[in-house]
Order: C-alpha cells, then structure tokens, then sequence
C-alpha cells in the first residue's frame, strides 16, 4: 500500500535495473498535493545522469520526453546536495539516481570516506527539507560478488550509502517487476 507523499522530507525508492522505480517515484511526485501551484510547476527533476554516449543521450531523451512539461528539470551530476539546498521551498522533487551520481564522485578520484562524508551530507539536507524529496537508487547487491576491484568497491559504496539514505528518509519503497514494496 502507498500513502500520499509527505510534503517534506525524504522517501527512497530502490529497486533493480528495469524494476519501475523512476516511473513509481514520478508518480508519487506528481500526486503529491501542492505538485502543481496553479500552473506554476512546482515538480523539479534533478537529473544525475550525463550523456555521454549516444545510447545514454537517447535514456536521457526518453526520461525528458516520459515527464513532460509539468517539470523542471535541472542537471547536476556532481553538487546535488547544493543544488538541493537552493530548491524552492515547498517543492516536489525527485532525485534520478543516486546511483548515477555515486559513479560521477568515484570518477572524480574521491577516497571512499570522502564520498561516504558526501552521502552523509546529502541525506541530512534531504531528510531536513523544506519540500518532499523522492531520490531514486539502484539495489545492486542482489547479484555475484564482482570479479574485479572497482566492480566491488562500487557494489561497497552504493550498499552504504543505501543503506545510509534508507536511514534518513521517513518513507523506503522497494520495486520488483514494476511491484512497489513499503519497507519503512
């Protein structure tokens, strides 16, 4: 069962490859109450992804083209968490993907604690906001152990810093096969 969208706050939604949690986070941001303030949008998309390839710019296309125009869309691969704190207050936002965006701090050259004092960091402003926060995240520790040490070390860090968000948000949703489970 799915309640209506707290108006501030985080709720993650995890889920594999395909399992439906963008289009389910999207949904619960779009009948959040207040989602739409009387044709001005209040529904903004921060978007992790880059494109920088031909098949991620043609991902990238479809999520815009799947929004619609209710939505603004902001890209912020790296700063999320100042991108955040600059959000309107009182506003719907979704965050796609926190996975995306663990990848652009591990290429940035980041030492492990410095990238978990940065997901520390983006849970606490999220989970403190002023407005609803929906962030998105891949489950990627349901499969075999990785073969080599970068496959593993992301496998770590995305495992904490689920573990770390699931912790901060008052709301935890997991997808399989487009099915939503409420977990907290």
């Amino acid at each position: 069962m799915v309640n209506s969208l707290k108006m501030s706050g985080l709720t993650l939604v995890l889920g594999g490859v395909r399992s439906g949690k963008s289009g389910f986070a999207k949904g619960l941001c779009e009948g959040a109450e207040g989602a739409d303030m009387g044709g001005e949008s209040a529904l903004l998309y921060i978007a992790t992804a880059e494109g920088l390839d031909d098949e991620m710019r043609g991902r990238i296309r479809r999520h815009q083209s799947e929004r619609g125009g209710a939505w603004v869309t902001l890209e912020e691969p790296v700063e999320v968490a100042a991108r955040l704190s600059k959000a309107p207050r009182g506003s719907v936002i979704l965050l796609d993907c926190l996975t995306l965006w663990l990848s652009n701090l591990m290429g940035l050259g980041l030492e492990d604690e410095e990238i978990l004092v940065r997901v520390d960091e983006l849970a606490g402003i999220m989970s403190r906001s002023s407005s609803a926060v929906v962030a998105v995240s891949n489950d990627v520790g349901g499969g075999v152990m990785p073969a080599n040490a970068l496959a593993r070390r992301f496998g770590d860090l995305s495992g904490f810093m689920n573990q770390r968000m699931a912790g901060a948000a008052d709301e935890v949703y997991f997808l399989t096969a487009g099915i939503p489970r409420r977990l907290k």
